[in-house]
């Protein structure tokens, strides 16, 4: 009589257990993408590169995505478009090379406790197509209705350095 008290005691610890793993998996699964698709539809619209910035005082030399200097971006307008990852950003500051510029996007979450997404940008042609295949990962660290923040964290000189670019929307 015990062995098969045990035994059906072990059964429903098993069976609650089983139910446990699968509820937890059901909501982990369900949790990422929400909040990933929550920030896509924030993240829809236009915006303009308000202000960059750097982790370290001093005068820097760098060139944004590739393209163009930190002057030439600063007051950049941005259009991302979410239900397709695309985007165009303008470049029209005096003294810069002028135009539209396409690329791809995606989001994607990597620290829940953070808030912090990984994205990563891709620069393109106007098919969509990306001539290097290259693209730029940074972090979406701040994002709400009004601004938006990237984080990209490069090594200078052998030290940690980050560049902060400032959206607001437009």
């Amino acid at each position: 009589m015990q062995k098969y008290y045990f035994l059906t005691k072990t059964k429903i610890f098993m069976k609650k257990l089983l139910l446990l793993t699968i509820v937890a998996a059901v909501f982990a699964s369900c949790a990422s993408p929400k909040t990933v698709q929550e920030s896509k539809k924030v993240i829809k619209g236009n915006w303009i590169l308000s202000s960059i910035s750097y982790s370290e005082s001093g005068k820097f030399n760098v060139t944004m995505l590739g393209d163009a200097s930190k002057e030439c971006f600063e007051g950049s307008s941005w259009r991302f478009i979410p239900n397709n990852n695309t985007g165009i950003y303008t470049i029209d500051s005096a003294g810069c090379e002028p135009g539209d510029r396409h690329f791809i996007f995606t989001i994607q979450e990597i620290d829940r406790a953070t808030g912090y997404y990984d994205f990563l940008l891709k620069p393109t042609n106007e098919k969509k197509k990306s001539d290097t295949n290259h693209g730029f990962r940074m972090q979406l660290s701040q994002l709400s209705d009004t601004n938006m923040q990237w984080q990209q964290h490069l090594t200078v000189e052998g030290k940690p350095f980050t560049i902060y670019m400032n959206f607001t929307k437009n």
